[in-house]
């Protein structure tokens, strides 16, 4: 097998395999061929893992921030001139074309590298004067072994994103990808070792939801970041606010784009697509409710069609292919169940909606129209190729109606009126917002959203907060008076 790596796990610098673990098939979502076994962590692997994180801790952490960013960004710079290969394995983990693997993937994972390794130097407290020659300064610490829970539509990128802030911060990671998507994460703990890591200081090790549970709750753990579902994101909260644990939560979305009749069509059209299609409408950021203003409902709808006929459907290495397969079968299903309940509740279809029919798990790109703001598919995460387009025809209307959902992680609007869009955008209850434009996210800008989508910000110098803490220090120059 290809993709078969070395071992399963990657703890303490080196590959680490226990049989005795269930197994995980790795299927590559083109072909429903499988491409790697793997086995999920034993309770042994597990402890290894954070002893080998643990230990390695104080070490990393005792290093200078220039000296820890300099790995980083060698690393970096290893995963930049990988990034082939690194898309390749992306592919066949994911299923996502080649043509976007190789600008989206790695390329995002070294931007995260590169971007906190350059800042792990910047990382000081500061010094408070007081009246009377007393002061206060500050000491930015390292929070300790640090646990990742990846999904599996970004694996490489997530790996990063959640290592990078991480180990700028003189923390050490034990990270878990998504079973579903297990190969990347090996990759990018194999360069960081490369780059100069130490040994313990970022452990990869596979596993099914019993495996982050009982990360979750080890007490050796400081601090959780998940990218998932809500569902998941409820569970993981409550185990790591047992244990008084930092938290970030990167979960789901529904998220609302409003597109105004005076915006420029291409543009709008152009990020609708962006916004459902892209990964196959696996995005948790997709902007799947679509709201058109009234008066050009069935042009956008016509150029959306239009646009959509020119999607290149098939192998993912090929390089001409702009749309891929699900991740699997069970997300495949799960879509083609949304698409059957859009029918059954009213919504009419006016693109896609079949399962196409070759090997490997692909769903065409499909639109409904005349959706209403109750039915299933405008309410609930499909996490799928299906875009819900509704009409509107005031923005305080739009407005109520896009914010009319428990989630809040992204939402975007296109308008030529820039006065309208900053106050769109200022009304919006999402994380993330974009002004003609969708789903970009630059390392240097911060992600995450409010309500049920999440807690906590990924990315930016944000980041930096939710991956350490803060020690006061109160210096007297004074005499201690005390009342008796």
């Amino acid at each position: 097998m290809k993709f078969q790596p070395r071992a399963s796990h990657f703890i303490d610098g080196e590959y680490v395999e226990d049989t005795n673990g269930a197994a995980i098939e790795v299927i590559y979502p083109a072909t429903g061929e499988v491409i790697a076994r793997l086995h999920s962590a034993t309770p042994a692997i597990v402890e290894q893992a954070l002893n080998s994180a643990k230990n390695a801790q104080a070490a990393w952490a005792a290093l200078s921030g220039t000296e820890r960013g300099r790995i980083l960004r060698r690393a970096s710079d290893i995963m930049r001139e990988r990034n082939y290969d690194l898309s390749v394995l992306e592919t066949h983990d994911t299923g996502k074309p080649i043509q976007e693997t190789t600008v989206a993937d790695a390329t995002s994972g070294a931007d995260a590298l590169e971007y906190f390794g350059g800042l792990a130097a910047s990382l000081t407290g500061e010094h408070i004067p007081l009246g009377g020659g007393d002061f206060v300064y500050t000491i930015r610490e390292a929070l300790g072994v640090c646990v990742g829970i990846g999904a599996w539509n970004y694996p490489t990128q997530i790996a990063c994103w959640k290592g990078a802030p991480a180990l700028a911060c003189g923390n050490t990671m034990v990270f878990k990808p998504s079973e579903t998507t297990p190969l990347s994460a090996l990759k990018v703990a194999e360069i960081l070792v490369e780059a100069g890591a130490p040994k313990g200081v970022y452990n990869v090790i596979q596993g099914y939801g019993d495996v982050g549970a009982s990360l979750v709750s080890d007490p050796r753990v400081a601090k959780v970041s998940l990218t998932g579902s809500v569902p998941t994101g409820r569970k993981v909260y409550a185990a790591a606010a047992d244990g008084m644990k930092h938290v970030t939560m990167e979960l789901g979305g529904k998220s609302p784009m409003i597109v105004f009749d005076d915006a420029d069509i291409e543009n709008a059209v152009s990020g609708a697509i962006l916004g459902n299609f892209y990964s196959s409408g696996q995005v948790c950021s997709n902007g799947t409710r679509v709201f058109v203003q009234k008066g050009i409902k069935e042009a956008f709808l016509k150029r959306l069609s239009e646009r959509l006929a020119h999607a290149k459907i098939g192998d993912p290495m090929d390089e001409d292919v702009s749309f891929g397969p699900m991740v699997s079968e069970n997300q495949m299903n799960i879509a083609l169940g949304y698409i059957e309940k859009g029918k059954a509740e009213g919504a009419r279809l006016v693109y896609g909606g079949e399962r196409i029919e070759r090997d490997g798990y692909f769903v065409q790109p499909t639109v409904f129209a005349d959706v209403t703001d109750n039915m299933t598919i405008a309410r609930e995460e499909i996490f799928g190729p299906v875009m819900s387009v509704l009409v509107f025809e005031t923005e305080e209307e739009v407005m109520a109606r896009a914010n009319d959902t428990e989630f809040g992680l992204a939402a975007g609007v296109f308008t030529n009126d820039l006065t309208r869009a900053h106050r769109i955008v200022a009304g919006f209850e999402a994380g993330t917002c974009y002004i003609n434009t969708y789903n970009l996210a630059p390392v240097e800008a911060p992600f995450g959203g409010s309500k049920m989508s999440g807690v906590g910000r990924e990315n930016s110098k944000l980041a930096i907060n939710h991956f350490s803490e803060m020690k006061t220090v109160y210096v007297s120059m004074n005499d201690v008076e005390a009342p008796y």
